[in-house]
């Protein structure tokens, strides 16, 4: 498509607790077109989360999807035969987009019995500012302030 942009598509809200969030964080749960199986994994992981915490599970999971979200990324740029890493803001989409997939990639690579006790134990660490989720939020920051003297080759 070349001179028009793509039709935003419009996400329906998820049927327990009618929110557009959930819904797309279980879109990209997803495997193999089961939706029905990636909601199920949800609803248990936040049944878990509010058992475990004593609090809301779905106010859990949006604290923790806050906690991985990072504002700033690194890209790359030539210039002059040298790459630079430039640190540049993400826009809201992208930023809610790389939490939701950081949360799930390494709610996978956990070491627990089930898929749904996986992303439970990945929520709560994330609440808490640990795990693996949270670090890569930290380390992508932590290398924007290191090449913040480039921004200035911004694009």
């Amino acid at each position: 498509m070349r001179k028009s942009t793509p039709k935003k598509r419009i996400i329906l809200p998820d049927p327990k607790f009618n929110d557009v969030l959930v819904t797309k964080f279980v879109n990209n749960l997803m495997e193999r077109g089961k939706k029905n199986a990636s909601y199920k994994i949800f609803y248990d992981a936040i049944d878990v989360v509010a058992e475990k915490s004593g609090e809301n599970g779905l106010e859990v999971w949006k604290k923790a999807l806050v906690n991985v979200t990072p504002s700033v990324e690194v890209r790359s740029r030539r210039i002059g035969g040298t790459t630079f890493q430039i640190p540049s803001e993400i826009r809201p989409e992208r930023k809610s987009s790389i939490g939701i997939k950081s949360l799930i990639s390494y709610a996978r690579k956990r070491h627990e019995k089930s898929m749904s006790q996986k992303l439970a134990g990945e929520i709560l660490a994330a609440a808490k500012e640990e795990g693996a989720a949270f670090k890569r939020k930290e380390d992508t920051h932590r290398m924007a302030d290191a090449n913040k003297a480039f921004s200035h080759f911004r694009f």
